[in-house]
């Protein structure tokens, strides 16, 4: 879904490709549910309870990845991930980390909000590496860790900016609902 760049280093157009129909899908899904005088809401955990709640998991992969030998390029591009697991709280719901802290327990296959972990086949991880994947030593890793009610666009920018460019020196923390 976040595929980033092409072998050239330059911007892939999946990026954007995928944040624009997020946004498109929520339009769709609102405007239909009001043609049937129903309400919508993306919360991850909308009614308290003891349930897993609702996250916009995101499916990441470079060209790097996919290659020959890309489970290393996944495990540093993990421990980069690892050491940004705040800003990525903050970015991956709209309230800074609070939505998220509601569904991110360590219960029902989630990790939680304060710990990074990563494994194979394990659901209950921040970052989880599919069996196949592991199998074949290459392929694409999925962040657990955003919101259902997530920006697209910056759960993407996160990904970029920390699994292949090693780079926050420019981000604009200006207008974010926390800062780290």
């Amino acid at each position: 879904m976040c595929e980033t760049y092409s072998k050239d280093g330059t911007p892939h157009p999946t990026n954007k490709r995928y944040s624009c129909d997020r946004i498109m899908e929520r339009y769709i899904l609102h405007r239909v549910a009001e043609d049937f005088g129903v309400i919508v809401t993306l919360d991850p955990k909308p009614m308290p309870g003891d349930w897993n709640g609702a996250g916009g998991h995101c499916n990441f992969s470079t060209s790097r990845m996919k290659a020959e030998n890309g489970m290393k390029v996944m495990e540093e591009a993990i421990q980069r991930l690892e050491k940004r697991h705040k800003e990525h709280i903050i970015l991956y719901d709209p309230s800074g980390g609070v939505d998220n802290s509601r569904r991110l327990t360590g219960l029902h296959e989630t990790a939680h909000i304060d710990q990074f972990f990563w494994g194979v086949a394990h659901r209950g991880a921040s970052i989880r590496i599919p069996r196949g994947v592991a199998q074949a030593g290459r392929g694409y890793l999925e962040d657990r860790r955003p919101s259902s009610n997530g920006d697209p666009y910056l759960v993407c920018e996160a990904l970029v900016r920390t699994a292949v460019l090693d780079d926050w020196t420019d981000f604009d923390w200006t207008n974010m609902p926390s800062k780290p």
